[in-house]
């Protein structure tokens, strides 16, 4: 059952910040800001996700011209362990905070919990953020990218990106209508280069939860399944009966680099559906030519760990639909 949010929660401002490669991609356009080098000026790549995390919140509050301390509470989350890096931001921002993980659905976590606080009278301004690092991610989860291992073509490239967003109960801009929770799917897929193919049936799970008429979308972007994972996912809901004929189904993985064959099936990595929503999509919306479309961002939910002891991976989708008004 989707939550219908009766307050219809505006996207007041969105920011979205980058690293050195992401400004070379299709989408360079729709961001705020980017970093000169990969490291951000801090001593590490650590340090500059949470300079990430910081720089996108602090461009999304100047746009919605509130202060700090008009902020209600802050969602957000990434990567790294323990989510070190949106700590450190939130003790620089000092504002209210809940820290969210659900890998690179995060994102969407962030946006659906800010809504149901606002339609349920308990917040009037949130900023929700994501964001991840290639190199510190590539670091934790696989190997330094020092090591120069060479990568399957189902493997996909982690982004260095935030995005940011103040979500209020008025003003102008698009809104959030509703949303549907993921529920954890597990189809057995233990590589954990092929994320594409492990979080599509969970993308089509909830997408299929959701929408009852396709062709009422603009289009339904799904989260970091990459070119492989897409194609996975449509077919799973052509399967189910849904018709996509006159819906266009677009992915943040393959909108964020295009055809660029460095990232291999696409990209990743929680600032990657963050900075394309908080980016492309919400300027896209702002500008009339979306008026209703259906985000599901995909998060794999495994750890360095959970791979070592030879698990599968159990994968989550949540899904936001914007509309414009």
């Amino acid at each position: 059952m989707a939550w219908i949010f009766k307050t219809k929660p505006v996207i007041k401002a969105a920011s979205a910040v980058g690293g050195p490669f992401e400004a070379k991609g299709p989408l360079a356009s729709s961001f705020d800001q980017f970093f000169d080098k990969l490291d951000g000026g801090e001593g590490s790549f650590e340090k500059a996700q949470r300079r990430l995390m910081e720089d996108a919140s602090v461009h999304a509050m100047k746009k919605a011209e509130l202060k700090n301390a008009e902020v209600d509470v802050f969602l957000a989350g990434d990567l790294i362990n323990q989510m070190t890096p949106t700590n450190f931001a939130a003790r620089t921002l000092s504002i209210p905070f809940i820290g969210l993980y659900n890998a690179c659905a995060t994102s969407m976590a962030g946006f659906m919990t800010g809504a149901a606080l606002i339609d349920g009278g308990y917040a009037k301004h949130v900023l929700t953020a994501a964001a991840s690092h290639h190199s510190a991610v590539e670091k934790q989860f696989r190997y330094p990218t020092e090591y120069g291992g060479q990568k399957p073509p189902v493997s996909q490239w982690t982004a260095t990106a935030c995005g940011a967003a103040i979500l209020s109960l008025s003003g102008e801009g698009p809104y959030i209508h509703s949303a549907s929770p993921g529920r954890v799917i597990d189809y057995g897929i233990k590589d954990p280069y092929n994320m594409g193919s492990a979080m599509a049936p969970a993308a089509a799970d909830t997408i299929i939860r959701h929408v009852q008429e396709p062709h009422e979308y603009d289009c339904i972007i799904t989260g970091d399944l990459g070119r492989i994972g897409k194609q996975i996912a449509i077919k799973l809901l052509k399967e189910s009966g849904m018709n996509l004929s006159q819906t266009s189904v677009l992915d943040c993985g393959e909108l964020l680099y295009g055809s660029e064959p460095q990232v291999f099936s696409g990209g990743s990595g929680a600032g990657c559906s963050a900075a394309v929503t908080c980016g492309h999509i919400y300027q896209k919306m702002k500008a009339g030519e979306w008026s209703r479309v259906l985000i599901a961002a995909t998060g794999a939910l495994l750890s360095p760990l959970s791979v070592l002891q030879k698990d599968s991976i159990p994968c989550i989708a949540h899904a936001v639909e914007l509309r414009r008004f």
